[in-house]
């Protein structure tokens, strides 16, 4: 291969695992959308209900998302070496856990969810309803971590576009039969939840029948054993505390924004919802380099330096095309972005916080790119225990951060922008220069090698 040849097929291969993965994870948040603009339509209190009871569900699969963070790697680089056999054993035992844990989770849900949803502050018709929601989405829950690994199992296979059909068409359904469930069949907000349980189940159900119809041309048995398992938690815990640290400083974010007001933060939640569906395309690409990497780990002698080399040659394209996508976005946010939130809130107060804030966001796009891309590349290397404890240590100089815009206390643009500026530019900063720092060095090598 050329030296030019070889950044084209790198490109290549980059696009079309990430193109697919960011239709795949656009998909996945049409669920809640369709139940709410379904439910919506019974009334507020109902509404409010599944709000509160989706939220629970959706913080407990968004804590779960190691199953597919832990098991994509795992299967990439034993295709890498040739072992598509192991490949697919590792992703059946990834699946083995997703349902264990998934029937554990339901069955604490029906005991301890109606004090959880108390806990959140709801009462009484709201209460009813979110219990409701949630005691008839917990039958579901398995499947959906199920999906997660059985995702992570394809991905591993340098496939995004099964998963970007299974769930795009569960979408469909989950719209439709829950519109016929809640309206035609007047089963209220349990509908709502039975049906999305039900779809869950036939894409969960779906994956099983590829996952095992792959396994079985390789001779690669149903069962699985407890050091197989303890394996996989074991890097698993490492990624879920990874995703914790995440989620706490999302978490102290939102509480030092409800104290300035809610102008501040029905802002705060517009720029929010724009950040997130920026980091759906930077996680396409966190995806992707997730999935080549560890093929490329597994594929290559990482104790040769000509190993490494086209290692670091895919990290270096990866990072690239981040920090590409960063430029560009930022420069439409800022120049589009930060004109439109007339079509979000029809506050002028609200609009011009919005723009303000904004602006940080487009500003820290380029640095929020390179984050993720990383954070991708080391996942992929199966640099897990790094990831957790860096991201423990992000958090901690993140908190310190945001107590300083707490002090010095106001509303308006100025505390707005503050605080926008403390998390992409201070939390995303530290997260930059622990990987920016374990990517420089020959450490997450040596993890990929063992």
């Amino acid at each position: 291969m050329t030296t030019t040849s070889r950044p084209r097929g790198l490109n290549r291969q980059i696009l079309a695992l990430a193109v697919p993965a960011f239709g795949a994870l656009v998909a996945e948040p049409l669920f809640l959308l369709a139940d709410s603009a379904i439910v919506g339509h019974l009334g507020t209190p109902q509404l409010a209900g599944v709000g509160v009871a989706a939220t629970v569900v959706q913080t407990v699969v968004g804590l779960m998302v190691f199953l597919a963070y832990s098991t994509t790697p795992a299967v990439a680089r034993h295709l890498g070496a040739g072992r598509l056999g192991e490949a697919l054993a590792v992703g059946r035992d990834g699946m083995w856990v997703a349902a264990g844990l998934g029937v554990l989770l339901a069955g604490a849900g029906a005991v301890l969810g109606r004090p959880l949803l108390a806990a959140t502050g709801a009462s009484g018709a709201v209460l009813d309803h979110a219990v409701t929601y949630l005691l008839w989405s917990l039958p579901g829950l398995p499947a959906m971590l199920l999906v997660l690994a059985a995702t992570g199992v394809l991905r591993g296979l340098q496939d995004t576009r099964t998963p970007l059909v299974i769930a795009g068409v569960g979408a469909a359904a989950n719209a439709g039969l829950n519109l016929v469930l809640v309206h035609g069949a007047g089963l209220g907000v349990a509908g709502a939840a039975l049906g999305t349980s039900a779809v869950q189940w036939a894409m969960a159900l779906a994956y099983l029948r590829i996952v095992v119809r792959l396994a079985r041309a390789e001779g690669v048995g149903a069962a699985t054993s407890p050091a197989r398992v303890r394996a996989h938690l074991t890097v698993g815990s490492w990624l879920m505390l990874r995703t914790v640290s995440l989620r706490v400083a999302i978490v102290t974010t939102l509480l030092v924004v409800t104290g300035q007001g809610a102008e501040n933060l029905a802002a705060h939640q517009l720029v929010l919802t724009v950040f997130n569906f920026l980091a759906f395309a930077l996680d396409a690409l966190a995806i992707a380099a997730q999935a080549l990497l560890g093929r490329e780990t597994g594929a290559r002698d990482l104790r040769d330096p000509a190993g490494r080399r086209a290692v670091r040659e895919l990290m270096d394209r990866l990072v690239l095309w981040g920090l590409s996508f960063g430029v560009v976005t930022g420069v439409l946010v800022a120049l589009v972005g930060t004109r439109l939130g007339f079509l979000l809130s029809p506050d002028p107060a609200v609009q011009a916080l919005f723009a303000a804030a904004l602006v940080v966001v487009a500003v820290g796009q380029p640095l929020a790119s390179y984050v993720f891309v990383l954070d991708g590349v080391l996942i992929g290397a199966g640099d897990a225990r790094y990831l957790a404890l860096a991201g423990v240590l992000n958090l901690v100089l993140y908190l310190p951060l945001l107590g300083l815009v707490a002090a010095r206390g106001g509303d308006g643009t100025a505390g707005l922008v503050w605080l926008w500026t403390a998390y992409a530019g201070g939390y995303m900063g530290a997260r930059a220069l622990t990987l920016g720092l374990r990517a420089r060095s020959d450490a997450w090598l040596t993890a990929a090698a063992r």
